[in-house]
């Protein structure tokens, strides 16, 4: 699993986060997300005959506040509305504050979010959402 860091390429350009071609995935606690990204390191990417893997980050609560929510500590700043990016970033915090923790996947195509997703449900996850390049779709 690779290290989160948060990158020019990985928000809008009023600042909010919008990583296109990620699925991110919140989890109850680092228990189920672990598994989830320990199954989806064995997916071989599709059209891909060597064993690389997708690009997985692990994200905690505190990471997802601060880099994602640009909240600070427990701070109750109202953050600006910002259309549907906006909501889905304070639906992010949300979780977060009550200890969910996250994954970004790297996905390139509807069936390798499709298997991701088999996992994740597994898993229970708490919320998934997939960015595109102009839309974000709910993973359910």
């Amino acid at each position: 699993m690779k290290k989160f860091e948060l990158t020019t390429d990985m928000v809008t350009m009023s600042g909010t986060f919008y990583p296109r071609g990620y699925a991110f995935i919140m989890f109850p606690n680092e228990a189920q997300a672990e598994r989830v990204a320990s199954d989806v390191s064995n997916i071989s990417p599709l059209g891909n005959n060597d064993m690389t893997t997708m690009t997985t980050m692990f994200l905690n609560a505190a990471t997802v506040l601060k880099e994602v929510g640009k909240v600070d500590g427990d701070s109750d700043a109202v953050m600006p509305s910002v259309g549907t990016e906006g909501a889905t970033v304070r639906k992010y915090v949300d979780l977060a504050r009550q200890g969910h923790c996250a994954l970004m996947i790297k996905v390139n195509s509807d069936e390798e979010a499709a298997q991701v997703m088999q996992f994740a449900r597994k898993a229970s996850f708490s919320y998934g959402q997939r960015y595109h390049l102009l839309a974000i779709e709910d993973l359910e």
